[in-house]
């Protein structure tokens, strides 16, 4: 309940002139419990954007959830000031690039390499937000992180400059482990840089990897039992790709199934079962890709907005599927984790 001084009131008839009325205006605002910022955004008009990827909106509802909230912050509200268009189909990626294209939207959000590119190729002149894409700049989407120099901005992910320590992180773990099963993507290009890195990183731990590669969602299940097959000791999964995360349900089920301690590079496959995951926080960048459309939405040029790289990582760990593994998690690393799932 807001109480209002009559005083207060008083003091403002005695503004006078166009002042005066801006003041009073922003006074009553105030009084019906607007916030300042909103209101400002509204006068902006109806913010229309839209969201292309290659998943399934069940198994991304946490980003988008981000992305709703980080639009809330920014003053935008679906069903008041905010309209988004959403294209969830990893068959229709090109059809849905183009019905997004036609649409003459202020910004369009892609979620990973592959819809990125789509969306690029589909238009040259709506602004592209990009969230957590793997080495944007090698890959040819943008010029520079500093001046993209095109129509796409947004964040790029470091999760391939993690690997090194993601396995120090399942080594801490699991020190006798010798052999260790990496599921990679054969089409991801991204991958095959990253297995380079990843086998001097394991090298200096004398730990052996197997390659398990796969190029369709129906390959995986079938791909981890061959490696527990195998005897490999862990599953770890290389980042930074849709076909793993669109397969997080059965990656996680198979590798519990096996009982193979499985590690990821996203808390949402710990938040499904997994037993580690360590990475930037997915729904911290989209829910920051709602800034890159506010401003856009002002007026600013996506390819003069830098493209951010994350600045923190969180490490998750799941005890209640170490316990089901047979694992204790050593203290030291649990004092470590951002999260704890018991």
């Amino acid at each position: 309940m807001t109480i209002v001084s009559f005083a207060k009131v008083s003091s403002m008839r005695a503004i006078s002139g166009k002042t005066g009325r801006v003041v009073i205006a922003l006074f009553f605002a105030s009084l019906c419990g607007m916030p300042l910022g909103a209101g400002a955004q509204s006068t902006e008009g109806m913010l229309r954007v839209g969201i292309l990827s290659s998943g399934f909106v069940e198994n991304r509802d946490p980003l988008d959830k981000a992305l709703v909230q980080g639009l809330r912050e920014q003053g935008y509200v679906e069903g008041k000031n905010l309209i988004i268009e959403r294209r969830y189909s990893s068959s229709k990626l090109k059809d849905n690039a183009a019905e997004l294209a036609g649409m003459k939207l202020d910004a369009i959000l892609t979620t990973c390499t592959p819809s990125t590119r789509m969306m690029k190729e589909a238009t040259s002149s709506t602004p592209i937000v990009m969230a957590a894409v793997s080495d944007p700049v090698q890959q040819g989407i943008i010029l520079s992180l500093a001046r993209p120099g095109t129509n796409v901005t947004g964040t790029s992910s470091q999760a391939e400059d993690l690997l090194a320590k993601r396995l120090e992180l399942l080594f801490a773990l699991l020190p006798k482990s010798t052999t260790i099963a990496v599921l990679v993507n054969a089409n991801n290009p991204v991958h095959a840089l990253g297995w380079q890195k990843l086998e001097t990183a394991a090298q200096g731990l004398n730990v052996k990897l197997v390659k398990v590669e796969v190029k369709r969602g129906d390959e995986l299940v079938t791909a981890i039992d061959a490696a527990a097959q195998a005897r490999a000791g862990a599953l770890f999964v290389m980042p930074d790709d849709p076909l793993m995360f669109n397969g997080r349900p059965q990656i996680v089920e198979a590798a519990a199934r096996n009982r193979m301690p499985d590690f990821y590079w996203a808390r949402e496959f710990a938040d499904s079962g997994g037993l580690m995951s360590y990475g930037e926080s997915l729904r911290g960048s989209y829910k920051h890709a709602a800034s890159y459309m506010s401003r856009i939405k002002r007026g600013a040029n996506p390819a003069e907005m830098p493209v951010e790289q994350p600045t923190s990582f969180e490490l998750v760990i799941n005890l209640k599927t170490a316990k089901a593994l047979g694992l204790t998690v050593p203290p030291a690393l649990q004092v470590r984790a951002d999260d704890v799932i018991q």
